[in-house]
């Protein structure tokens, strides 16, 4: 069986992160699927999707290394070509990616006790983001 949902989220672009969690959870739970995957991906190629402990702290040391790794300030062929200044935003969102894979087992996304879905948005402006998640089994 497959089950598959939308839904949009706001955000404030920079590397926000948004914690999904919730929303994934209860797609899994309105699949009925009790073993299989969920399959979370986000259209487009500014905005990542990853998993993290969601704490104020760890979110601002994770963005401190997104700047230091695709600085903002930094050249990019891309800017220069489209003059949108969003170069650093593709580079992050390649990096690490537009979805990932969670097992689902009795019903419930096997999670870490500290590990929450997240959705990243790397652009350099707010967007509204759809984000695609999928639930295969039975």
């Amino acid at each position: 069986m497959v089950f598959s949902k939308e839904i949009t989220i706001e955000t404030r672009g920079f590397s926000d992160v948004r914690d999904i969690t919730p929303e994934v959870r209860s797609i899994v739970e309105q699949s009925r699927i009790t073993e299989g995957i969920a399959y979370v991906f986000i259209p487009g190629a500014t905005a990542s999707v990853s998993t993290i402990e969601y704490e104020p702290a760890l979110v601002e040391d994770f963005k401190e290394k997104l700047e230091q790794f695709a600085p903002q300030t930094e050249r990019s062929r891309h800017s220069q070509t489209w003059g949108d200044d969003n170069g650093f935003s593709h580079l992050r969102a390649t990096f690490m990616g537009p979805g990932i894979t969670i097992p689902v087992h009795r019903g419930e996304l096997v999670l870490g006790t500290w590990q929450q879905v997240v959705v990243i948005d790397h652009d350099n402006r707010a967007r509204s983001r759809r984000v695609f998640i999928q639930v295969m089994g039975e």
